[in-house]
């Protein structure tokens, strides 16, 4: 198998790429790594729309997207121009199409840019299998042909770019009865397209493989770079984004797992963070997360890479032994570093998702209670809530009382040369120089170890993969946890960061654990202290989550809003989330409206979509069950679907029962 996708899994590079000119503003090639958002305002709103591009464009917007789901609205794209050329607002505009291959021509004469979902310009999706022949399959893209070549002669004439953009929820029955829903149905879906284009001699494209499951989507992005190589056609530049990300700290770690993992591979030319919030947000978390690359060139070496151990187009988890409840079949465990604390109490455990209570004189555990916590040199002087175990430094461990009911942590030079380790579990402190061949042959024999790799290579996640790659080439088989430190910096950028170092090796298999810590210097508060550790511990929850790995809240696929939409996305998700965040596990698509409905959702277990002007449709995975619900009891009868299939529980009992 070939499974080459990017210029190098060790040296941070950029894919090089075709330059593609939106408007006056080139993408791709050795241009920067642009950001674009989209509008929510109804294009039929001249200023409303103009109002929100300018917003977008000061908030760093350089590429703005507005929807065109009929000819009215294309036509109205001259006059947003206009106005905003008028007000010395010379962004490149894109227009959104899906199913209208006649707005989409008009707008190609419009404005700079116009992106067709491949999945329905020119198909009806019905949810049916097809039983294709080759012939039958061929008089298929013939009919596509017909129907995209009169855009692509309009984009030539017109010097008007075009986004090739596939979305997962969206491919058409033709490619899943041929492909499956696989991401190479998603590149598959591009290519018959793509390939029509280059015919033409049109190459003024960009490409996407948006998909809210990061999985899917990070797989789909490498394999399409690896069949543009394979099949020799142009290196178009990517689009990346994440679809239906959601809100808040959930839709931004989101993105970071799925954007942050191909710009560590230095694949992507321009980002899309979609989150169900006002578009000007989106823009500042898109240039942090790009910003990290602007010094990433001329890192710490790191070795190439001679065989690569996995399929970077498919998710399989590394295989490990079980050591206590970490690894084999276990889910990613959760680390917490209290280390900095000089004297922990019982409430101080709040922090890591453990709540003791006075009165009952006993532990409850929420959803985010970690599984483990490193107290360093402070062992912990009480009986620890049932579940949560404890890990400290071998010295401060060979000296504490109970030593079998904690676990010590060893260096390198402790564990070749030990006065004496834990019978069952021991812990051992790594970086990629560690690994010996020494270190690996003794590793291979020794069951009881659990490996914490850490790196201060500032090309993190390529080092930690590197370690990850040795140990599988070499056959040993020691779980690992993740550790990742960040220096003292805002809130958000340790999110993104650590969402896309940790996030990128889940999304490979790659982990049996995360241990996060800021590191922050000088004396802090203890209120300080613990407030920083329950960030960092319901961020390590979020990414295992956002990385498909371990589920252990209700998970919101929302769409970031458009001029589609067909009611508040904003307060209609917080109205959901309200009633339903305490179902851990369910997945509940909220979709503005069709075009974004039960394809987009494709992974959601219940569907919340606008169908009309108060008007909302209900799903059970892709299939309807009720269609026109008056908006006002929409979310009563969204509860009430999940109510019949057993998957409803009262908060209340949803409180107690974590005890």
């Amino acid at each position: 198998m070939n499974k080459t996708y990017c210029p190098s899994l060790t040296e941070y590079l950029r894919r090089q790429t075709r330059e593609v000119y939106i408007g006056d503003l080139a993408l791709g090639g050795n241009n920067p790594i642009r950001v674009q958002s989209m509008t929510t305002v109804d294009t039929m709103d001249t200023l409303g729309s103009v109002e929100q591009t300018i917003r977008m464009v000061d908030a760093g917007c350089e590429y703005v997207r507005i929807t065109a789901p009929s000819v009215k609205e294309a036509e109205n794209l001259r006059n947003i121009k206009a106005e905003l050329r008028r007000r010395g607002y010379q962004v490149p505009l894109i227009a959104d199409i899906h199913f209208t291959p006649n707005a989409a021509e008009l707008a190609a004469r419009i404005v700079e840019k116009v992106r067709i979902n491949p999945g329905n310009y020119a198909d009806k999706k019905k949810f049916e299998v097809i039983d294709y022949t080759d012939s039958t399959y061929q008089a298929e893209l013939e009919r596509i042909r017909e129907r995209f070549v009169p855009l692509v002669k309009i984009c030539k004439e017109y010097g008007t770019a075009m986004r090739i953009g596939t979305n997962h929820g969206s491919l058409s029955d033709r490619i899943l009865s041929r492909y499956g829903d696989t991401p190479l149905g998603m590149v598959e879906s591009a290519l018959e397209f793509l390939r029509i284009c280059e015919d033409l001699n049109y190459y003024d494209i960009v490409l996407s493989m948006k998909a809210s499951n990061t999985q899917v989507m990070v797989q789909a992005y490498r394999l399409l770079a690896q069949k543009l190589e394979e099949e020799g056609l142009q290196p178009y530049p990517f689009h990346l984004g994440v679809t239906e990300a959601g809100e808040g700290e959930d839709g931004r770690i989101k993105s970071a797992v799925g954007i942050g993992t191909l710009l560590e591979d230095g694949i992507g030319d321009t980002v899309r963070v979609s989150l169900t919030e006002a578009p000007e947000y989106e823009a500042p978390v898109a240039r942090m997360l790009i910003d990290r690359y602007a010094q990433r060139a001329g890192h710490k070496y790191i070795k190439p890479i001679c065989n690569v151990p996995l399929n970077p187009f498919q998710y399989f988890r590394r295989e490990t032994v079980e050591v206590n409840n970490i690894g084999g079949q276990n889910v990613p465990r959760v680390f917490a570093d209290l280390s900095r604390l000089t004297t922990i109490q019982y409430a101080d455990l709040k922090c890591v998702g453990h709540l003791y209570s006075m009165l009952l004189d006993k532990f409850n555990m929420n959803d985010l209670g970690a599984d483990y916590i490193y107290t360093g040199q402070q062992p912990i002087t009480f009986m620890l809530p049932n579940g949560l175990k404890e890990i400290v430094d071998y010295s401060a461990w060979l000296t504490s009382e109970n030593r079998n009911d904690r676990y010590p942590l060893l260096t390198p030079s402790e564990y070749l040369n030990p006065t004496e380790k834990h019978p069952e579990v021991n812990f051992l402190s790594v970086h990629i120089e560690d690994l010996t061949d020494a270190m690996v042959g003794r590793l291979k024999m020794d069951t009881s170890v659990i490996l914490i790799a850490a790196t201060d290579n500032a090309h993190a996640m390529a080092e930690l993969r590197k370690n990850f790659f040795r140990l599988m080439n070499n056959g040993v088989q020691n779980p690992v946890i993740i550790k990742r430190s960040y220096p003292e910096m805002a809130a958000e950028q340790t999110q993104l960061y650590a969402s896309t170092d940790v996030g990128g090796l889940l999304i490979d298999g790659l982990g049996d654990g995360i241990l996060l810590s800021t590191e922050s210097l000088g004396d802090r508060e203890k209120t300080t202290w613990l407030n920083e550790i329950d960030q960092l511990n319901r961020l390590s929850f979020g990414i295992l989550q956002a990385a498909r790995t371990r589920m252990s809240k209700t998970e919101y696929i929302s769409c970031p809003s458009c001029g589609r939409t067909l009611f508040d996305l904003q307060e209609t998700t917080a109205m959901i989330r309200k009633r339903t965040d305490h179902l851990k596990g369910v997945k509940i698509g909220i979709m503005g409206c069709i075009v974004n409905g039960p394809g987009e959702m494709a992974d959601a277990d219940y569907g919340y979509v606008g169908v009309g002007k108060g008007k909302i449709a209900l799903y059970r995975g892709q299939a309807v069950i009720k269609k026109s619900v008056p908006e006002e009891a929409a979310v009563n009868e969204l509860i009430n679907l999940i109510k019949e299939d057993n998957r409803w529980v009262e908060p209340v009992e949803a409180e107690l029962n974590i005890a």
